[in-house]
């Protein structure tokens, strides 16, 4: 039996949990706060790669993932993999990729079910019209990670407004 273990990454958007063993990373998922500080020998591979993705040089990762999930969230989050950074689709897009349009509504619920934020890109997965629909992590958050990687355009720094 496998042993999972359990580390913490502080991003520039809050707290990580990374949880996985010899098989691969299972878990990559925003947390409210830090449990303990020691990252575990299994895990500093994927610690080391999410510092090198926040601080721009890193598109991809390389590290073993082993997501837990039905065969068709499978499918979803091995497609999810495939859109390039800086790049996003729509759900609609998605499902038709995957073999069926109807299934729009099945893509969407199995993107909000990546349990590996980030590394499976389900942030570049947007809505028909463009807009950031749904994010596990927060809006918020999903917002920042399209700007970071270029695929929105930056907020405004210093917005006019009137006096």
């Amino acid at each position: 039996m496998k042993s999972v273990e359990a580390a913490y990454y502080q991003s520039p958007l809050g707290a990580i949990k990374i949880a996985g063993s010899e098989s691969g990373i299972s878990s990559i998922l925003f947390v409210d706060r830090v449990e303990h500080h020691s990252t575990p020998v299994v895990l500093s591979e994927c610690v080391q790669q999410l510092g090198e993705y926040f601080a721009g040089s890193r598109r991809e990762f390389s590290f073993l993932l082993d997501l837990q999930g039905t065969a068709f969230q499978k499918r979803v989050w091995k497609a999810l993999l495939s859109i390039p950074f800086g790049q996003t689709t729509s759900y609609g897009a998605l499902a038709t990729a995957l073999g069926d349009i109807k299934a729009v509504r099945a893509v969407g619920l199995a993107n909000g079910r990546n349990p590996v934020s980030i590394v499976v890109p389900c942030h570049r997965v947007i809505g028909a019209d463009g807009s950031l629909t749904g994010y596990a992590g927060g809006l918020h958050r999903k917002q920042w990670l399209l700007e970071f990687e270029g695929a929105i355009p930056q907020a405004e720094l210093f917005p006019t407004f009137a006096l």
